[in-house]
């Protein structure tokens, strides 16, 4: 029998289907407030009556159906038992994306909820990482955090895998490079595509894992063997899907552009070509995207930063500007880098090198005496750099008078000089706002003739990447103010304050140390800059610093604008670096269109626009992460199973309930000591004071402590590295014997998140064989490799 219901409103948005379709249906959103009114699920045909689509009219009919069918694969409705549509909330449900977790259980994340969803094992056998699915609570786990069963996977995220296959006899399966992946994919024998055991092969999934079954695949590609030179890289791409072929219609359409400045090209810009302006990068750099200048004025001073402009070649919509945006920014690999744009832009005509016309987009800024940022205009101009410096060069410049570059680059060398002098102004005025420095080593790997690992070096910061680094900061920030004020939907580079919970437990661990967060429910970025110099110099210094910076939020890209806390920045966009990421684009044409006066109701974008680009650009950015992270810990890895049995100094970098994570001097790299490691004791571990405390030594070991190792396996396929602890004994003194108790503090199990607080230039860039689902991560490496 038909249901009987009521007859529906007007659907507000008709006029827009209309506009679409022939033949409209009612919309997406006009299906959900009619359901939401009926207050009950409803089948098909009923669906379709209380709608006024007759049966009879298949066209429409099929419409309503394949439409249901498309809200149901994105997670706006559920089909229940007995084949009624109905209203996730309605249903108690919730639509989220699955991350997975090295030792087999994952979590569910969703806007609807503060905060993530656990997954047990078992329900992780249904689903990959990056699964999109429909969940209902089902009670909380042992920890006390709510965890969810999966009612429906509603998109597949991963129709292809990377891995490293193995045989045995009838039998062949391939074990992801995705740690997130727990699950090893089965191949049948009908799809190996010759590949031989232990090699990398890219493979499509046939069968995606049930409740009954895991992945099936074949394989569609074999990438070479395990231990080939670069391989590490090529798996990284492949695994975290990272754009790296340019299609023939980009090729067409970079072809079309002239490889030299034409006479159009210079029309409506400002002619800048006699300005002192350098560029500042570092010894390896091949693109240039920004240069500056500085002069003193009789009161404050002007400040010119000039941008490569790349909106003039990538236009909206175009070949170029669809591939940048799915790129998202430049992958900086060691030894290789993936860019954004082609080759042709970024390293000749966006690239500002010396001595050659280029068309820029130019901040032109007034600073007062005091460092502040008076005013502000921005235009389109031609420029020619007239020096091509780098960080060392610019420092020995500034800090000896005799240097050699000082006679090299005469011309310019009174305009670096007040760029020196303005740094200090800059870098007294940021003091002065409390902006947040957290020092954190930022590595570069130095390899061999065979592409091996030589050595490991710190990256040395000076004055000359300071000083660009603040010129970009003000840049940044006045870029931020113009759009503002001109109310055009660009994103934001957010950086939200500390959650409270987080706030809570970091001051009840800061009381161990008899420190105080001021600021009460909302401290501000001084708030914790206080603490910060409060703690130089005491014992404890390098965990304060490490529990300080694990309490922030991860910076992303947004229309909302919320500030910039670590930065301490009421307003704050990324405009100095277009060559390498898309939002810096983003913003670049909303200034063009400000300085133009064509207004928002013009522009290219609105705000849902930016809202979904934000999204993908801050995904796109940790994607570039991870994979980074993923193949540098592979070649250190590589590194260190040559090293077996030596021994290290080193200090805890974190530790947890299983062990605790070391830091080898002078390596950076990092590897477990497993509890068990730890003597001839029962170690517990205190979340409180962020340490494991021996039952009946009373020996603690905590992070910033330093401690001898060995190198005692390392197992490439899990990137794991295991440590054993050297030369310690039951007598000996514990490390820290300070033993307040603190109720809160801040989960030492919680990754680092390095932000960009200093927001500084980022241009210096054997398994067993055993089978499936017994995967432990062991290695977490921090740093950020050069290219």
């Amino acid at each position: 029998m038909t249901e009987q219901t009521t007859t529906p409103v007007i659907d507000p948005f008709a006029d827009r289907e209309a506009e679409k379709y022939d033949n409209p249906i009612p919309s997406r959103e006009f299906i959900i407030e009619h359901l939401t009114e009926l207050q009950k699920p409803m089948r098909l045909g009923s669906l379709a009556q209380s709608l006024d689509i007759d049966e009879d009219d298949e066209e429409r009919f099929e419409a309503l159906s394949r439409r249901l069918k498309a809200m149901l694969r994105d997670g706006q409705l559920i089909k229940n038992r007995r084949g009624a549509f109905g209203l996730i909330q309605k249903m108690d449900l919730i639509k989220g994306t699955v991350t997975g977790h090295p030792d087999g259980f994952g979590f569910v994340a969703s806007e609807e909820l503060e905060r993530d969803l656990v997954l047990s094992a078992h329900e992780m056998h249904k689903v990959l990482h990056g699964d999109e699915v429909i969940v209902s609570i089902i009670g909380e786990d042992r920890r006390g955090r709510q965890e969810a069963a999966i009612v429906e996977v509603t998109r597949r995220a991963n129709e292809e895998l990377v891995g490293r296959i193995h045989i045995e006899q009838n039998l062949a399966w391939v074990h992801p490079n995705n740690n997130r992946i727990t699950q090893d994919v089965f191949i049948p024998a009908d799809g190996l595509l010759d590949a031989q055991e232990g090699q990398i092969v890219r493979v499509a999934i046939v069968m995606p894992p049930s409740q009954r079954h895991g992945p099936i695949g074949k394989v569609i590609e074999v990438l070479g063997d395990y231990m080939a030179p670069g391989m590490e890289i090529d798996t990284a791409i492949q695994t975290f899907n990272i754009p790296n072929k340019w299609s023939d219609a980009l090729s067409a359409e970079l072809a079309a552009i002239p490889s030299q400045l034409t006479e159009q090209d210079y029309v409506d810009r400002k002619d800048l070509r006699s300005l002192p302006l350098v560029t500042i990068d570092g010894e390896d750099s091949k693109d240039f995207d920004d240069a500056v200048f500085a002069k003193r004025r009789k009161n404050g001073w002007r400040l010119v930063v000039a941008i490569a402009d790349v909106s003039h070649y990538v236009k909206v919509d175009s070949e170029l500007d669809k591939e940048a945006f799915e790129r998202g920014n430049s992958v900086y690999f060691p030894q290789r880098v993936i860019p954004m744009l082609p080759e042709k832009l970024s390293n000749d005509l966006c690239s500002l090198n010396p001595n050659v016309d280029r068309v820029c987009m130019v901040c032109d800024m007034s600073i007062t005496d005091d460092g502040q940022l008076e005013r502000s205009q921005f235009y389109q101009a031609v420029m020619n750099s007239k020096a091509r410096l780098t960080y060392n060069q610019v420092h020995q410049m500034v800090t000896d008078e005799s240097s050699q570059f000082r006679t090299e680059f005469a011309e310019v060398v009174d305009a670096v000089d007040q760029l020196y002098e303005l740094y200090h102004i800059l870098h007294a005025a940021r003091a002065e706002r409390g902006a947040l420095e957290f020092d954190t080593v930022e590595t570069r790997i130095v390899f061999d003739g065979d592409r091996k690992i030589d050595k490991i070096v710190p990256v040395v910061r000076n004055d000359a990447h300071r000083l660009i680094e603040e010129c970009m900061l003000m840049a940044n920030v006045a870029a931020a103010r113009y759009l503002k004020w001109h109310k055009l939907p660009i994103v934001y580079r957010v950086h939200e304050p500390p959650k409270e919970e987080k706030l809570k437990k970091l001051r009840g661990f800061l009381t161990d140390f008899g420190l105080d967060l001021a600021g009460g429910d909302e401290p501000t970025a001084q708030d914790f800059d206080q603490v910060l110099q409060a703690a130089q110099g005491l014992p404890s210094e390098h965990l304060i610093k490490t529990i300080m910076l694990r309490t922030m939020n991860q910076a992303v890209y947004q229309p909302d604008n919320k500030g910039h806390f670590g930065l301490n920045f009421e307003h704050y966009a990324h405009f100095t670096s277009p060559i390498r990421r898309y939002p810096d684009l983003l913003i670049h044409r909303a200034i063009r269109q400000a300085w133009l006066k064509q207004g928002a109701q013009g522009f290219a974008y609105n705000e849902e626009d930016m809202t979904r680009m934000g999204r993908h650009c801050s995904d796109t950015e940790r994607r570039a992460d991870e994979a980074t992270r993923d193949a540098v810990t592979f070649l250190k890895c590589e590194f260190l199973s040559h090293r077996l049995g030596e021994e290290y100094d080193a200090v805890i970098s974190s530790v947890t309930n299983f062990g605790m994570f070391v830091e080898l001097d002078p390596l950076y790299i990092e590897g477990l000591v497993h509890v068990t490691e730890l003597g001839e004791d029962y170690f517990h571990f205190d979340p409180v004071r962020h340490c494991l405390k021996g039952e009946r030594t009373g020996k603690i070991y905590r992070i910033g402590d330093r401690v001898r190792v060995q190198v005692a396996q390392v197992v490439l396929d899990t990137r794991k590295i295991d440590l054993r602890l050297i030369n310690q004994t039951d007598e000996q003194t514990p490390a820290n014997s300070d033993q307040v108790s603190i109720d809160q503090a801040v989960d030492a199990s919680e990754p680092v998140q390095e932000e960009d607080v200093g927001d500084a230039k980022k241009k210096r860039r054997s398994r067993s064989r055993s089978r499936p689902n017994n995967r432990k991560r062991r290695t977490r490496p921090k740093e950020k490799n050069d290219g």
